[in-house]
Protein backbone atom coordinates (compact mmCIF):
# COMPACT_ATOMS: atom_id res chain seq x y z
CA UNK A 1 0.00 0.00 0.00
CA UNK A 2 1.51 3.24 -1.11
CA UNK A 3 -0.44 6.01 0.51
CA UNK A 4 -2.29 6.99 3.66
CA UNK A 5 -6.07 7.36 3.63
CA UNK A 6 -5.63 10.90 4.93
CA UNK A 7 -3.58 12.10 1.96
CA UNK A 8 -6.28 14.54 0.78
CA UNK A 9 -6.09 16.37 4.11
CA UNK A 10 -2.37 16.83 3.73
CA UNK A 11 -2.85 18.14 0.20
CA UNK A 12 -4.87 21.03 1.60
CA UNK A 13 -2.42 21.76 4.42
CA UNK A 14 0.62 21.49 2.18
CA UNK A 15 -0.61 24.19 -0.19
CA UNK A 16 0.61 26.83 2.23
CA UNK A 17 4.03 25.18 2.44
CA UNK A 18 4.54 25.58 -1.28
CA UNK A 19 5.56 29.13 -0.46
CA UNK A 20 9.06 27.82 0.22
CA UNK A 21 9.41 26.76 -3.40
CA UNK A 22 7.31 29.35 -5.20
CA UNK A 23 9.01 32.26 -3.43
CA UNK A 24 12.13 31.34 -5.41
CA UNK A 25 10.00 31.23 -8.55
CA UNK A 26 8.70 34.69 -7.78
CA UNK A 27 12.20 36.08 -7.74
CA UNK A 28 13.02 34.37 -11.02
CA UNK A 29 10.03 35.58 -13.03
CA UNK A 30 9.08 38.89 -11.48
CA UNK A 31 11.43 41.79 -12.00
CA UNK A 32 10.00 43.79 -9.12
CA UNK A 33 11.02 42.95 -5.57
CA UNK A 34 8.44 41.91 -2.98
CA UNK A 35 7.71 43.92 0.10
CA UNK A 36 5.67 43.47 3.22
CA UNK A 37 3.49 46.34 4.27
CA UNK A 38 0.47 47.12 6.36
CA UNK A 39 -2.17 49.18 4.64
CA UNK A 40 -5.29 50.65 6.21
CA UNK A 41 -8.63 49.15 5.16
CA UNK A 42 -9.53 52.29 3.24
CA UNK A 43 -6.70 51.64 0.79
CA UNK A 44 -8.78 48.83 -0.69
CA UNK A 45 -11.09 50.11 -3.38
CA UNK A 46 -14.38 48.30 -3.92
CA UNK A 47 -15.90 49.92 -6.95
CA UNK A 48 -18.48 47.23 -7.73
CA UNK A 49 -21.30 49.73 -7.86
CA UNK A 50 -19.50 52.30 -10.01
CA UNK A 51 -17.62 50.13 -12.49
CA UNK A 52 -18.84 50.12 -16.06
CA UNK A 53 -20.31 46.79 -17.20
CA UNK A 54 -17.97 44.43 -18.97
CA UNK A 55 -18.08 44.11 -22.72
CA UNK A 56 -17.94 40.80 -24.61
CA UNK A 57 -14.46 39.31 -24.38
CA UNK A 58 -13.43 41.43 -21.40
CA UNK A 59 -13.32 40.21 -17.80
CA UNK A 60 -13.48 43.14 -15.41
CA UNK A 61 -12.16 42.76 -11.90
CA UNK A 62 -14.79 43.73 -9.37
CA UNK A 63 -12.47 43.49 -6.42
CA UNK A 64 -10.44 46.04 -4.42
CA UNK A 65 -6.90 46.66 -5.65
CA UNK A 66 -3.63 47.72 -4.09
CA UNK A 67 -2.04 51.03 -5.05
CA UNK A 68 1.57 49.97 -5.35
CA UNK A 69 3.55 47.22 -7.05
CA UNK A 70 3.68 43.44 -6.50
CA UNK A 71 4.11 42.69 -2.83
CA UNK A 72 2.90 40.58 0.04
CA UNK A 73 0.63 42.98 1.93
CA UNK A 74 -1.51 42.56 5.02
CA UNK A 75 -4.84 44.41 5.31
CA UNK A 76 -5.13 46.61 8.36
CA UNK A 77 -8.37 44.90 9.39
CA UNK A 78 -6.38 41.70 10.01
CA UNK A 79 -4.06 43.43 12.50
CA UNK A 80 -5.85 44.41 15.70
CA UNK A 81 -2.96 46.47 17.03
CA UNK A 82 -2.91 48.98 14.17
CA UNK A 83 -4.68 52.28 14.75
CA UNK A 84 -3.55 54.63 11.98
CA UNK A 85 -6.17 57.07 10.68
CA UNK A 86 -7.85 56.24 7.37
CA UNK A 87 -6.19 57.38 4.17
CA UNK A 88 -7.77 60.24 2.23
CA UNK A 89 -10.41 59.21 -0.27
CA UNK A 90 -8.38 60.82 -3.06
CA UNK A 91 -5.77 58.02 -2.84
CA UNK A 92 -8.15 55.42 -4.24
CA UNK A 93 -7.21 53.80 -7.54
CA UNK A 94 -9.51 54.95 -10.37
CA UNK A 95 -11.68 52.05 -11.60
CA UNK A 96 -10.55 52.58 -15.20
CA UNK A 97 -6.95 51.72 -14.21
CA UNK A 98 -7.77 48.37 -12.61
CA UNK A 99 -6.27 45.51 -14.68
CA UNK A 100 -8.25 42.64 -16.13
CA UNK A 101 -7.89 39.06 -14.95
CA UNK A 102 -4.94 37.49 -16.77
CA UNK A 103 -3.38 40.81 -17.78
CA UNK A 104 -0.15 39.77 -16.02
CA UNK A 105 -0.44 36.00 -16.31
CA UNK A 106 2.56 33.76 -15.82
CA UNK A 107 3.44 30.41 -17.34
CA UNK A 108 6.54 29.89 -15.22
CA UNK A 109 5.06 30.44 -11.76
CA UNK A 110 2.41 27.66 -11.85
CA UNK A 111 4.88 25.24 -13.46
CA UNK A 112 7.31 25.69 -10.56
CA UNK A 113 4.48 25.65 -8.02
CA UNK A 114 3.19 22.31 -9.34
CA UNK A 115 6.66 20.76 -9.22
CA UNK A 116 7.19 22.16 -5.73
CA UNK A 117 3.82 20.89 -4.58
CA UNK A 118 4.61 17.39 -5.90
CA UNK A 119 7.94 17.44 -4.07
CA UNK A 120 6.28 18.38 -0.78
CA UNK A 121 3.56 15.72 -1.17
CA UNK A 122 6.29 13.14 -1.85
CA UNK A 123 8.22 14.16 1.27
CA UNK A 124 5.09 14.19 3.44
CA UNK A 125 4.05 10.72 2.26
CA UNK A 126 7.55 9.44 2.95
CA UNK A 127 7.47 10.95 6.44
CA UNK A 128 4.07 9.55 7.39
CA UNK A 129 4.31 6.13 5.72
CA UNK A 130 8.05 5.43 5.72
CA UNK A 131 7.41 3.58 2.46
CA UNK A 132 10.09 2.93 -0.12
CA UNK A 133 7.58 3.90 -2.80
CA UNK A 134 8.65 7.52 -2.29
CA UNK A 135 12.43 6.99 -2.51
CA UNK A 136 12.55 8.65 -5.91
CA UNK A 137 15.90 8.74 -7.70
CA UNK A 138 17.24 9.37 -11.18
CA UNK A 139 17.18 5.63 -11.68
CA UNK A 140 13.51 5.27 -10.70
CA UNK A 141 12.56 8.14 -13.00
CA UNK A 142 14.39 6.50 -15.92
CA UNK A 143 12.66 3.20 -15.18
CA UNK A 144 9.21 4.82 -15.07
CA UNK A 145 9.86 6.60 -18.34
CA UNK A 146 10.49 3.20 -19.96
CA UNK A 147 7.67 1.35 -18.18
CA UNK A 148 4.21 0.70 -19.60
CA UNK A 149 1.26 2.25 -17.76
CA UNK A 150 -1.02 0.04 -15.65
CA UNK A 151 -3.77 0.25 -13.00
CA UNK A 152 -2.51 0.50 -9.43
CA UNK A 153 -4.13 -0.93 -6.30
CA UNK A 154 -4.12 2.03 -3.91
CA UNK A 155 -7.12 2.38 -1.57
CA UNK A 156 -10.29 3.62 -3.30
CA UNK A 157 -10.43 6.93 -1.44
CA UNK A 158 -6.82 7.68 -2.40
CA UNK A 159 -7.23 6.96 -6.08
CA UNK A 160 -10.74 8.34 -6.55
CA UNK A 161 -10.79 11.34 -4.20
CA UNK A 162 -7.26 12.29 -3.15
CA UNK A 163 -5.92 12.16 -6.71
CA UNK A 164 -8.70 14.33 -8.21
CA UNK A 165 -8.22 16.80 -5.36
CA UNK A 166 -4.47 16.84 -5.99
CA UNK A 167 -5.22 17.54 -9.66
CA UNK A 168 -7.56 20.37 -8.64
CA UNK A 169 -4.62 21.99 -6.84
CA UNK A 170 -2.58 21.89 -10.06
CA UNK A 171 -5.50 23.44 -11.93
CA UNK A 172 -5.93 26.17 -9.31
CA UNK A 173 -2.26 27.15 -9.42
CA UNK A 174 -2.46 27.70 -13.18
CA UNK A 175 -5.92 29.27 -13.21
CA UNK A 176 -5.19 31.81 -10.48
CA UNK A 177 -1.96 32.75 -12.29
CA UNK A 178 -4.15 34.11 -15.10
CA UNK A 179 -4.16 31.15 -17.50
CA UNK A 180 -7.25 30.08 -19.44
CA UNK A 181 -9.20 26.90 -18.71
CA UNK A 182 -7.58 24.90 -21.51
CA UNK A 183 -4.08 26.12 -20.62
CA UNK A 184 -4.71 25.17 -17.00
CA UNK A 185 -6.09 21.78 -18.03
CA UNK A 186 -2.82 21.13 -19.90
CA UNK A 187 -0.84 22.05 -16.76
CA UNK A 188 -3.03 19.69 -14.72
CA UNK A 189 -2.49 16.82 -17.12
CA UNK A 190 1.27 17.46 -17.23
CA UNK A 191 1.46 17.82 -13.43
CA UNK A 192 -0.26 14.48 -12.98
CA UNK A 193 2.12 12.80 -15.44
CA UNK A 194 5.09 14.33 -13.60
CA UNK A 195 3.82 12.82 -10.34
CA UNK A 196 3.32 9.38 -11.90
CA UNK A 197 6.86 9.38 -13.27
CA UNK A 198 8.83 11.28 -10.62
CA UNK A 199 6.57 11.35 -7.54
CA UNK A 200 6.69 7.62 -6.80
CA UNK A 201 8.97 4.71 -7.62
CA UNK A 202 6.11 2.43 -8.71
CA UNK A 203 4.97 2.06 -12.30
CA UNK A 204 2.87 4.93 -13.68
CA UNK A 205 -0.86 4.21 -13.45
CA UNK A 206 -3.38 5.22 -16.10
CA UNK A 207 -6.24 5.32 -13.58
CA UNK A 208 -4.36 7.98 -11.59
CA UNK A 209 -3.71 9.96 -14.78
CA UNK A 210 -7.44 10.03 -15.52
CA UNK A 211 -8.33 10.93 -11.92
CA UNK A 212 -5.67 13.61 -11.39
CA UNK A 213 -5.08 14.84 -14.91
CA UNK A 214 -8.70 15.00 -16.17
CA UNK A 215 -11.07 14.81 -13.19
CA UNK A 216 -8.71 17.21 -11.41
CA UNK A 217 -9.45 19.90 -14.00
CA UNK A 218 -13.22 19.35 -13.80
CA UNK A 219 -13.15 19.61 -10.00
CA UNK A 220 -10.53 22.37 -9.97
CA UNK A 221 -12.45 24.64 -12.34
CA UNK A 222 -15.63 24.40 -10.26
CA UNK A 223 -13.67 25.23 -7.09
CA UNK A 224 -11.88 28.11 -8.83
CA UNK A 225 -15.17 29.57 -10.10
CA UNK A 226 -16.82 29.35 -6.68
CA UNK A 227 -13.77 30.88 -5.03
CA UNK A 228 -13.80 33.77 -7.53
CA UNK A 229 -17.53 34.28 -6.98
CA UNK A 230 -16.94 34.75 -3.24
CA UNK A 231 -14.31 37.41 -4.00
CA UNK A 232 -16.44 39.11 -6.64
CA UNK A 233 -19.67 39.41 -4.63
CA UNK A 234 -18.95 40.82 -1.22
CA UNK A 235 -22.55 40.88 0.05
CA UNK A 236 -21.37 42.96 2.97
CA UNK A 237 -18.68 40.48 4.06
CA UNK A 238 -15.34 42.17 4.92
CA UNK A 239 -12.60 41.63 2.38
CA UNK A 240 -10.28 39.63 4.61
CA UNK A 241 -13.08 37.15 5.40
CA UNK A 242 -13.84 36.80 1.70
CA UNK A 243 -10.16 36.05 1.06
CA UNK A 244 -10.17 33.38 3.79
CA UNK A 245 -13.36 31.73 2.50
CA UNK A 246 -12.10 31.81 -1.09
CA UNK A 247 -8.78 30.23 -0.03
CA UNK A 248 -10.65 27.48 1.85
CA UNK A 249 -12.59 26.66 -1.34
CA UNK A 250 -9.53 26.77 -3.63
CA UNK A 251 -6.29 26.74 -1.57
CA UNK A 252 -3.99 27.17 -4.57
CA UNK A 253 -5.96 30.27 -5.62
CA UNK A 254 -5.66 31.69 -2.12
CA UNK A 255 -1.95 30.97 -2.04
CA UNK A 256 -1.25 32.84 -5.28
CA UNK A 257 -3.28 35.84 -4.15
CA UNK A 258 -1.34 35.96 -0.88
CA UNK A 259 2.12 35.28 -2.30
CA UNK A 260 2.04 37.53 -5.36
CA UNK A 261 -0.02 40.48 -4.21
CA UNK A 262 -1.23 42.82 -6.92
CA UNK A 263 0.00 40.67 -9.80
CA UNK A 264 -2.74 38.07 -9.30
CA UNK A 265 -5.24 40.29 -7.47
CA UNK A 266 -7.67 40.81 -10.40
CA UNK A 267 -10.66 38.50 -10.08
CA UNK A 268 -12.06 36.20 -12.73
CA UNK A 269 -15.41 37.71 -13.64
CA UNK A 270 -18.62 35.70 -13.54
CA UNK A 271 -20.07 38.12 -16.13
CA UNK A 272 -23.26 38.27 -14.10
CA UNK A 273 -23.99 34.53 -14.21
CA UNK A 274 -27.32 33.48 -12.70
CA UNK A 275 -26.65 30.97 -9.93
CA UNK A 276 -28.51 29.08 -7.22
CA UNK A 277 -26.93 27.68 -4.06
CA UNK A 278 -28.31 25.58 -1.23
CA UNK A 279 -26.89 24.43 2.12
CA UNK A 280 -28.63 21.62 4.00
CA UNK A 281 -28.02 20.06 7.41
CA UNK A 282 -30.10 17.15 8.70
CA UNK A 283 -30.54 13.54 9.74
CA UNK A 284 -31.15 10.63 7.41
CA UNK A 285 -32.16 7.09 8.32
CA UNK A 286 -32.27 3.87 6.29
CA UNK A 287 -35.68 2.44 5.41
CA UNK A 288 -34.26 -0.44 3.37
CA UNK A 289 -30.76 -1.93 3.38
CA UNK A 290 -29.23 -4.89 1.52
CA UNK A 291 -25.54 -4.92 2.43
CA UNK A 292 -24.32 -7.73 0.23
CA UNK A 293 -20.60 -8.22 0.91
CA UNK A 294 -20.26 -4.89 2.72
CA UNK A 295 -19.73 -4.79 6.48
CA UNK A 296 -20.77 -1.14 6.79
CA UNK A 297 -24.14 -0.47 8.39
CA UNK A 298 -25.01 2.80 10.13
CA UNK A 299 -28.73 3.23 9.81
CA UNK A 300 -28.77 6.89 10.88
CA UNK A 301 -26.30 9.53 9.79
CA UNK A 302 -25.87 13.28 10.05
CA UNK A 303 -25.47 14.88 6.62
CA UNK A 304 -24.21 18.29 5.51
CA UNK A 305 -24.94 18.98 1.85
CA UNK A 306 -23.92 21.94 -0.33
CA UNK A 307 -24.88 22.41 -3.97
CA UNK A 308 -24.58 25.18 -6.55
CA UNK A 309 -25.73 25.69 -10.12
CA UNK A 310 -23.82 28.44 -11.90
CA UNK A 311 -24.73 30.00 -15.25
CA UNK A 312 -28.38 28.93 -15.32
CA UNK A 313 -29.88 29.45 -18.81
CA UNK A 314 -32.10 32.42 -19.60
CA UNK A 315 -30.10 35.29 -18.10
CA UNK A 316 -30.34 38.18 -20.62
CA UNK A 317 -26.94 39.04 -22.10
CA UNK A 318 -25.10 36.07 -20.54
CA UNK A 319 -23.03 34.08 -23.04
CA UNK A 320 -21.47 30.63 -22.82
CA UNK A 321 -18.12 31.33 -24.44
CA UNK A 322 -15.83 29.81 -21.78
CA UNK A 323 -15.65 26.25 -20.41
CA UNK A 324 -17.73 25.91 -17.24
CA UNK A 325 -19.78 29.05 -17.90
CA UNK A 326 -22.44 26.59 -16.79
CA UNK A 327 -21.63 24.04 -14.09
CA UNK A 328 -23.26 22.10 -11.28
CA UNK A 329 -21.43 21.20 -8.06
CA UNK A 330 -22.57 19.13 -5.08
CA UNK A 331 -20.80 17.70 -2.03
CA UNK A 332 -22.33 15.82 0.89
CA UNK A 333 -20.41 15.07 4.09
CA UNK A 334 -21.60 12.19 6.28
CA UNK A 335 -20.87 11.02 9.82
CA UNK A 336 -21.08 7.45 8.50
CA UNK A 337 -18.67 7.64 5.58
CA UNK A 338 -16.96 11.08 5.51
CA UNK A 339 -18.18 11.91 1.98
CA UNK A 340 -21.44 10.46 0.70
CA UNK A 341 -20.90 12.15 -2.64
CA UNK A 342 -18.86 14.75 -4.53
CA UNK A 343 -20.14 15.59 -8.00
CA UNK A 344 -19.37 18.25 -10.55
CA UNK A 345 -20.30 18.65 -14.20
CA UNK A 346 -19.61 21.60 -16.47
CA UNK A 347 -20.30 22.51 -20.08
CA UNK A 348 -17.01 22.57 -21.98
CA UNK A 349 -18.45 23.66 -25.33
CA UNK A 350 -22.02 24.61 -26.10
CA UNK A 351 -24.70 26.96 -27.34
CA UNK A 352 -27.99 28.47 -26.25
CA UNK A 353 -31.40 27.75 -27.77
CA UNK A 354 -34.95 28.95 -27.21
CA UNK A 355 -38.53 28.28 -28.24
CA UNK A 356 -41.07 31.04 -27.93
CA UNK A 357 -41.21 33.51 -25.06
CA UNK A 358 -41.20 31.09 -22.12
CA UNK A 359 -38.45 28.58 -22.95
CA UNK A 360 -34.65 28.90 -22.79
CA UNK A 361 -31.88 26.30 -22.75
CA UNK A 362 -28.27 25.35 -23.42
CA UNK A 363 -26.76 22.22 -24.94
CA UNK A 364 -23.26 20.95 -25.60
CA UNK A 365 -20.37 18.79 -24.43
CA UNK A 366 -20.06 18.30 -20.67
CA UNK A 367 -17.20 17.05 -18.52
CA UNK A 368 -18.04 15.39 -15.21
CA UNK A 369 -16.44 13.94 -12.10
CA UNK A 370 -18.60 11.85 -9.72
CA UNK A 371 -17.70 10.24 -6.41
CA UNK A 372 -20.62 8.38 -4.78
CA UNK A 373 -20.36 6.29 -1.63
CA UNK A 374 -23.70 5.41 0.06
CA UNK A 375 -22.30 3.03 2.74
CA UNK A 376 -22.78 -0.21 0.78
CA UNK A 377 -20.95 0.37 -2.51
CA UNK A 378 -18.83 3.15 -3.97
CA UNK A 379 -18.34 4.40 -7.51
CA UNK A 380 -16.25 7.12 -9.09
CA UNK A 381 -16.44 8.20 -12.72
CA UNK A 382 -14.70 10.71 -14.98
CA UNK A 383 -16.74 11.20 -18.15
CA UNK A 384 -17.62 13.22 -21.23
CA UNK A 385 -21.30 13.56 -22.14
CA UNK A 386 -23.61 15.32 -24.52
CA UNK A 387 -26.33 17.12 -22.63
CA UNK A 388 -28.72 19.97 -22.10
CA UNK A 389 -30.10 22.22 -19.36
CA UNK A 390 -33.36 24.11 -19.95
CA UNK A 391 -36.12 26.07 -18.22
CA UNK A 392 -39.74 26.70 -19.14
CA UNK A 393 -42.23 29.03 -17.48
CA UNK A 394 -45.60 27.30 -17.09
CA UNK A 395 -47.31 30.32 -15.55
CA UNK A 396 -46.43 33.67 -14.06
CA UNK A 397 -44.91 32.05 -10.97
CA UNK A 398 -44.37 28.33 -11.78
CA UNK A 399 -41.28 27.19 -13.69
CA UNK A 400 -39.72 23.82 -14.49
CA UNK A 401 -36.06 23.08 -15.17
CA UNK A 402 -34.73 19.90 -16.77
CA UNK A 403 -31.28 18.35 -17.23
CA UNK A 404 -30.34 15.42 -19.48
CA UNK A 405 -26.87 13.93 -20.07
CA UNK A 406 -25.70 10.80 -21.85
CA UNK A 407 -22.08 9.80 -22.34
CA UNK A 408 -19.25 7.50 -21.30
CA UNK A 409 -16.33 7.61 -18.91
CA UNK A 410 -13.76 5.62 -17.00
CA UNK A 411 -15.10 4.40 -13.65
CA UNK A 412 -14.09 2.49 -10.55
CA UNK A 413 -16.65 0.55 -8.52
CA UNK A 414 -16.51 -1.72 -5.49
CA UNK A 415 -17.76 -2.65 -2.05
CA UNK A 416 -17.31 -0.52 1.05
CA UNK A 417 -15.45 -2.37 3.81
CA UNK A 418 -15.38 -5.58 1.85
CA UNK A 419 -12.52 -8.08 1.82
CA UNK A 420 -9.83 -5.41 1.48
CA UNK A 421 -9.00 -1.79 0.67
CA UNK A 422 -8.49 -2.72 -2.98
CA UNK A 423 -11.89 -4.43 -3.33
CA UNK A 424 -12.83 -2.55 -6.49
CA UNK A 425 -12.23 -2.63 -10.22
CA UNK A 426 -12.12 -0.33 -13.26
CA UNK A 427 -13.94 -0.26 -16.57
CA UNK A 428 -15.30 1.92 -19.35
CA UNK A 429 -18.71 3.14 -18.17
CA UNK A 430 -21.60 4.34 -20.34
CA UNK A 431 -23.79 6.56 -18.17
CA UNK A 432 -26.83 8.82 -18.15
CA UNK A 433 -28.44 11.46 -15.94
CA UNK A 434 -31.93 12.97 -15.84
CA UNK A 435 -32.82 15.87 -13.55
CA UNK A 436 -36.03 17.81 -12.95
CA UNK A 437 -36.95 20.75 -10.73
CA UNK A 438 -40.43 22.25 -10.35
CA UNK A 439 -40.37 25.73 -8.79
CA UNK A 440 -43.51 27.12 -7.20
CA UNK A 441 -42.74 30.82 -6.96
CA UNK A 442 -40.98 31.77 -3.74
CA UNK A 443 -42.78 29.07 -1.74
CA UNK A 444 -41.47 25.61 -2.62
CA UNK A 445 -39.45 23.44 -5.00
CA UNK A 446 -39.51 19.76 -5.97
CA UNK A 447 -36.22 18.20 -7.13
CA UNK A 448 -35.87 14.78 -8.77
CA UNK A 449 -32.56 13.34 -10.07
CA UNK A 450 -31.86 9.88 -11.51
CA UNK A 451 -28.55 8.55 -12.78
CA UNK A 452 -27.22 5.22 -14.02
CA UNK A 453 -23.74 3.80 -14.66
CA UNK A 454 -22.87 0.58 -16.49
CA UNK A 455 -19.28 -0.28 -15.54
CA UNK A 456 -18.14 -2.77 -18.17
CA UNK A 457 -15.12 -5.05 -18.26
CA UNK A 458 -13.68 -3.03 -21.17
CA UNK A 459 -10.45 -1.40 -20.01
CA UNK A 460 -10.69 -3.17 -16.66
CA UNK A 461 -8.83 -5.91 -14.85
CA UNK A 462 -11.68 -8.31 -13.96
CA UNK A 463 -14.13 -10.36 -15.98
CA UNK A 464 -17.42 -8.83 -14.93
CA UNK A 465 -19.61 -5.77 -14.93
CA UNK A 466 -21.72 -3.60 -12.61
CA UNK A 467 -24.94 -1.71 -13.06
CA UNK A 468 -25.36 1.25 -10.67
CA UNK A 469 -28.62 3.16 -10.26
CA UNK A 470 -29.24 6.15 -7.98
CA UNK A 471 -32.29 8.37 -7.53
CA UNK A 472 -33.16 11.13 -5.09
CA UNK A 473 -36.33 13.14 -4.54
CA UNK A 474 -36.53 16.19 -2.30
CA UNK A 475 -39.27 18.69 -1.50
CA UNK A 476 -38.26 22.04 -0.02
CA UNK A 477 -40.66 24.54 1.59
CA UNK A 478 -39.60 28.07 2.45
CA UNK A 479 -40.38 28.97 6.08
CA UNK A 480 -38.95 32.48 6.41
CA UNK A 481 -36.81 34.42 3.97
CA UNK A 482 -33.90 32.09 3.08
CA UNK A 483 -34.72 29.50 5.75
CA UNK A 484 -36.48 26.34 4.61
CA UNK A 485 -37.31 22.78 5.57
CA UNK A 486 -36.67 19.89 3.18
CA UNK A 487 -37.62 16.20 3.10
CA UNK A 488 -35.41 13.94 0.97
CA UNK A 489 -35.69 10.33 -0.21
CA UNK A 490 -32.50 8.69 -1.58
CA UNK A 491 -32.30 5.26 -3.26
CA UNK A 492 -29.17 3.42 -4.41
CA UNK A 493 -28.73 -0.01 -6.02
CA UNK A 494 -25.78 -1.97 -7.35
CA UNK A 495 -26.09 -5.20 -9.38
CA UNK A 496 -22.75 -6.92 -9.92
CA UNK A 497 -22.11 -9.88 -12.24
CA UNK A 498 -18.79 -11.74 -12.22
CA UNK A 499 -17.98 -15.19 -13.59
CA UNK A 500 -15.96 -16.21 -10.52
CA UNK A 501 -18.29 -14.68 -7.88
CA UNK A 502 -21.73 -14.97 -9.39
CA UNK A 503 -24.35 -12.26 -9.09
CA UNK A 504 -24.63 -9.84 -6.19
CA UNK A 505 -26.92 -7.01 -5.16
CA UNK A 506 -26.47 -4.10 -2.78
CA UNK A 507 -29.34 -1.73 -2.13
CA UNK A 508 -30.01 1.12 0.28
CA UNK A 509 -32.89 3.58 0.68
CA UNK A 510 -33.00 6.46 3.19
CA UNK A 511 -35.38 9.23 4.24
CA UNK A 512 -34.13 12.43 5.84
CA UNK A 513 -35.33 15.79 7.07
CA UNK A 514 -33.13 18.86 6.64
CA UNK A 515 -32.85 22.50 7.52
CA UNK A 516 -32.07 24.29 4.24
CA UNK A 517 -30.56 27.71 3.67
CA UNK A 518 -31.53 28.51 0.10
CA UNK A 519 -31.06 31.31 -2.38
CA UNK A 520 -33.65 34.08 -2.37
CA UNK A 521 -33.96 33.94 -6.15
CA UNK A 522 -37.01 31.70 -6.66
CA UNK A 523 -35.12 28.47 -5.98
CA UNK A 524 -33.00 29.05 -9.08
CA UNK A 525 -35.69 30.14 -11.52
CA UNK A 526 -34.37 32.68 -14.06
CA UNK A 527 -36.90 35.30 -15.16
CA UNK A 528 -36.09 36.79 -18.58
CA UNK A 529 -39.67 37.85 -19.41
Amino acid sequence: MKTLQGRWVRSVLLSAAVALVSTAAHGAVNEESAAIGVLPEEEFVDDTATRAPSTPGLMWSLDPQWRSGPALRIPKAMLAQTSEPPAPASTKTPPALLPEFGARKSYAIPAMEILGFDFLVNRANKLFTNSGDYDVSVGSIRQNLRSSWANDNDPFSVNQFAHPYQGSMYHGFARSAGLSYWESAAYTFAGSAAWEIAGETTRPSRNDQVASGIAGSFLGEALFRMSSLVLEHGDGVPRHWREIIAAAISPSTGFNRLAYGERFDPIFSSRGAAYYSRLQVGLSSATHNVQGTSTADKRTELLVDYSMEYGLPGKPGYEYTRPFDYFHFQATASTANVFENIQTRGMLLGKTYDEGHNFRGIWGLFGSYDYISPQTYRISSTALSLGTKAQRWLSQSIAVQATALVGAGYAAVGTIRGTGVSDYHYGVAPQALLGFRAIFGEKAALDVTAREYYVSQVGGSTGGHDNIARADVSFTVRVHKQHSIAVKYLWNRRDATFSFLGNGTQERATVGIFYSYVGHDRFGAVDWR
